[in-house]
């Protein structure tokens, strides 16, 4: 589905891995202090925002990431749903 997503806009850059990464890494240090933009400006290394955008949008989508009081703040917590996992009942 992001890919469909992704495939309608215009794309002239699409980002690598250890750019997603880096996007993560500074989401997680400044959870919730920063809108899109500051966040944006924040970053170690600088990409054209468009980049930026679509690794937003794919973080939002895969449910990693919200926009909450227009602050991004990270909500990804793979420990908890390893602990879900073991708590389930095999279907």
């Amino acid at each position: 589905m992001v890919m469909a997503v992704l495939e309608c806009k215009k794309i002239l850059h699409y980002p690598r891995l250890d750019t997603v990464i880096m996007v993560e890494e500074a989401i997680k240090k400044y959870d919730g202090e920063y809108s899109r933009t500051e966040l944006w400006n924040k970053l170690e290394k600088k990409m054209m925002y468009q980049t930026y955008k679509i690794i937003m949008d794919y973080l939002i989508k895969s449910r990693k990431v919200i926009i909450k009081d227009d602050k991004v703040v990270w909500i990804f917590n793979p420990s908890l749903m390893d602990k879900l996992m073991e708590n389930s009942v095999e279907v």
